[in-house]
């Protein structure tokens, strides 16, 4: 017979023997006023709906603390031998409800098993929600799930899988629910590696062939939309933009039709719970599903503001403006309000694994080949002894740019194959271009050869322009519980190489002030050039993107909420999409002939970020005026339904 706690009225409390169906006294109120470490204690009936799981609106006591003051109760009672019987059978609260923690983990998973080998699975779910104890609740979901699984009842399982918080446990169920095992390469017919060219042979051969540009038709595919293509062979060369209005009618179709009016609608402050998307993309993994659109692009998030961090929930938030996006001209996911590129899920895995296994460094390098600099150079000497006579400019600059030959793409730190990859590489390429004349600029800004003065004669130099990171410091709570990013996040730094004889270029350190005011300039204008050209707007989500992530992994927020990167920090298990790297590329140089003989200037560089200077503890400032505290409160993920990873 089951035991139970009764107060009586001179406040000593008494075991009793009683039927816990009926009980409607007993010592589970959350709001009890503990006296003394003895057996005197007085009830409290202001909350009566309230269980030690469970505390009620009115209740002053934590369920943490009520199970402290009942262990220090039972340990001091005059009647321990008994009370502690009591305590572990059961405890109901004054309704009659009864909190299953009381009755003991061993006799909770045992009632759980006899249901599952009778294969009730309803009265096994509702025995294991009733557990207070999220360790020991989260044990038997999983339990169950991989149970549901086994018996077939797959999309059961899933659903239990989705209730699981730890996302160990939760992992570990997902993987026998898609018949994972590691090293395997993933569950089989999963969300696998991107094959863009069997994809795009298999679309273009089956939809409406007569339509695709190969054949003289509108449609045209390409896995890294932008405004560079990259060949079989790592060439990568200028993508000339065209856009007939058959082709946009085309896209407008597929756009439509996927759309999904409550994440198309703009929002100042979106939130993306990281931690909630990564366990909903486990589930459609586990159903070799892949991401969904809004997935892919981070719910319509066009700037990241904020890093949210909710220790009570398990939720790690980047928040920022957010809305309906489109395809652009060159095939880029845009806002289609602003224009402006859409951050992109993948962009993220890739700079957080990069934080994680590399502490937030990549690079990328396009380089001029010392024996072409060489050629070129001696090519300029030779040619230009004389003045050049009429009709012979086109062959001259024609046999310059062979002489020039092809530059090197290195990437360093992330795969050469991703997108992040495509992004920096193209947005170092597109400013050297600028920089060069060979593309237009801003007003504002001038290329270097235009602000060599006339008449000047300057030897052949190569220049060195780079993007990196321009942030200003982030900014937090005292609690660092909401970090804010600011500022324009990208900026260009310059030096000036010499060339020897042999091509060889010799580091400066230095840069004149030509060199100097054009990186200077760029920086400056750099808003208005990412209106203009969306890649370097690509490459401020990137650099955005690696900061979130390098502060995230330097801070240890994961460990806040108790979250393991198992599916983003898995490429067996999330697959990034890939394609050809990019290798070479034609030269990045120009030239200016005047009375003063010619002047050749070639450029190197590339994109160089590090966010470790910007996430160490001394270099983040506190924001001491409550602003930070403010939108911490205000973007707390209440009430949120289960399946609900971004809300406003």
């Amino acid at each position: 017979m089951p035991l139970a706690l009764r107060r009586f009225s001179s406040g000593r409390i008494l075991p009793t023997k009683t039927n816990p169906g009926k009980i409607r006294s007993a010592a589970c109120k959350t709001c009890w006023k503990e006296k003394r470490l003895t057996s005197r204690f007085m009830l409290c009936h202001a909350e009566p709906s309230c269980t030690f799981d469970r505390s009620g609106p009115r209740c002053m006591e934590s369920p943490k603390m009520m199970k402290e003051s009942l262990s220090r109760f039972a340990a001091s009672c005059p009647f321990r031998m008994i009370v502690p019987a009591a305590v572990a059978i059961v405890i109901v609260c004054e309704c009659g409800t009864s909190s299953l923690w009381a009755q003991g983990p061993q006799a909770v998973d045992g009632r759980i098993a006899n249901h599952l080998q009778a294969g009730e699975f309803a009265p096994a779910l509702d025995l294991a929600n009733q557990i207070a104890d999220p360790g020991v609740r989260d044990r038997a979901l999983a339990g169950i799930a991989e149970a549901q699984v086994r018996v077939g009842m797959r999309r059961a399982g899933l659903d239990t899988a989705s209730r699981v918080a730890d996302d160990r446990l939760r992992t570990s169920v997902l993987d026998t629910a898609a018949g994972y095992s590691s090293g395997s390469g993933g569950a089989a017919g999963g969300a696998a590696m991107a094959d863009f060219d069997s994809l795009i042979n298999l679309i273009t051969t089956t939809l409406s062939p007569e339509s695709w540009e190969a054949i003289g038709g509108p449609g045209a595919i390409d896995s890294f939309p932008g405004g560079v293509y990259v060949d079989a062979g790592g060439m990568m060369q200028r993508l000339a933009v065209r856009d007939t209005a058959a082709l946009s009618q085309l896209r407008q179709r597929s756009f439509s039709a996927s759309a999904n009016q409550d994440v198309r609608r703009a929002s100042p402050l979106r939130k993306v719970s990281l931690t909630r998307l990564e366990k909903q993309l486990q589930l459609r993994w586990a159903q070799r599903l892949g991401p969904t659109e809004e997935m892919r692009l981070l719910a319509g998030m066009e700037r990241v503001r904020f890093i949210l961090v909710y220790p009570e929930t398990g939720d790690i938030v980047l928040a920022g403006p957010a809305g309906d996006w489109k395809l652009d001209a060159e095939g880029r996911y845009v806002s289609a309000a602003t224009g402006r590129p859409i951050l992109q899920l993948d962009d993220f895995v890739v700079v957080l694994r990069n934080a994680i296994g590399a502490g937030g460094q990549f690079t990328c390098s396009i380089t001029p080949r010392q024996p072409n600099l060489a050629a070129a150079r001696a090519y300029l000497d030779e040619t230009t002894r004389t003045p050049l006579k009429a009709g012979q400019a086109k062959s001259w600059v024609d046999g310059l740019r062979d002489t020039l030959g092809l530059q090197d793409i290195e990437v360093q730190g992330i795969d050469p194959r991703t997108r992040v990859s495509r992004v920096i590489v193209e947005a170092d390429y597109r400013m050297k271009l600028v920089g060069m004349g060979l593309e237009d600029g801003v007003l504002g800004l001038t290329s270097y050869l235009d602000s060599v003065p006339m008449g000047e004669a300057r030897p052949m130099s190569v220049l060195r322009w780079w993007f990196t990171l321009g942030h200003d410091a982030l900014h937090a709570t005292p609690s660092r519980d909401a970090f804010e990013i600011r500022g324009q996040g990208v900026k260009v730094l310059s030096e000036n190489e010499m060339l020897d004889e042999l091509g060889q270029r010799i580091h400066t350190g230095q840069a004149d002030e030509l060199n100097s005011q054009f990186a200077h300039d760029f920086t400056k204008h750099f808003e208005a050039l990412a209106a203009k050209y969306p890649i370097y707007a690509d490459l401020q989500n990137v650099f955005d993107l690696a900061l979130a992530a390098g502060l995230i992994v330097a801070q240890d927020l994961p460990d806040q909420v108790g979250w393991h990167f198992l599916h983003f920090g898995q490429p067996d298990r999330f697959h990034v999409g890939l394609d050809a790297a990019p290798q070479t590329v034609q030269t990045v140089a120009n030239y200016r002939a005047d009375r003063q003989g010619a002047i050749l200037a070639g450029v190197s560089g590339g994109v160089s970020v590090n966010t470790a200077p910007l996430v160490v503890q001394e270099a983040i400032r506190i924001d001491d005026y409550g602003v930070l505290a403010a939108e911490h409160q205000g973007a707390r993920p209440d009430d949120l339904p289960a399946n609900a990873w971004w809300w406003d």
